[in-house]
């Protein structure tokens, strides 16, 4: 077994399309439209669906705002360089909710950003440059 996505219900398509492809770098995979439903579901992610989990976008045509509830944590991604991986997504539009440090009670560098949904994402340094 594996995980193949993970699944979000957003308010604008094209506006979380700019940023999971723009913001954060992800290519979209796969896009598809469900009349009959008034949906729409598109899949981004870094890599071909076959090899990495990807993230599936769900737009439901009728519905511009979800309440996000106190039951979502976050999507998680590893970064080779964080405080230049904020630097680059403040640049392009994107909010940086919380600055790279290291977690609390430990010493893994994190930071957080937010999606246009409110969704928040968490960039985890993956190399020895955590101390920038």
């Amino acid at each position: 077994m594996r995980l193949l996505h993970t699944m979000l219900r957003v308010g604008d398509l094209e506006r979380s399309l700019a940023f999971y492809t723009e913001v954060l770098g992800m290519r979209l995979l796969r896009r598809k439209d469900y009349p009959g439903g008034r949906f729409t579901l598109a899949f981004v992610g870094y890599g071909d669906e076959s090899d990495h989990t990807v993230l599936e976008l769900t737009h439901n045509w009728d519905t511009s705002r979800y309440e996000l509830g106190d039951g979502y944590g976050h999507i998680a991604l590893g970064v080779d360089d964080i405080h230049g991986v904020c630097e680059q997504i403040s640049a392009k539009g994107g909010r940086v909710v919380r600055e790279p440090g290291p977690m609390k009670h430990g010493s893994t560098v994190i930071a957080f950003v937010e999606d246009p949904d409110g969704y928040k994402v968490e960039l985890i340094q993956l190399s020895s440059r955590a101390a920038a």
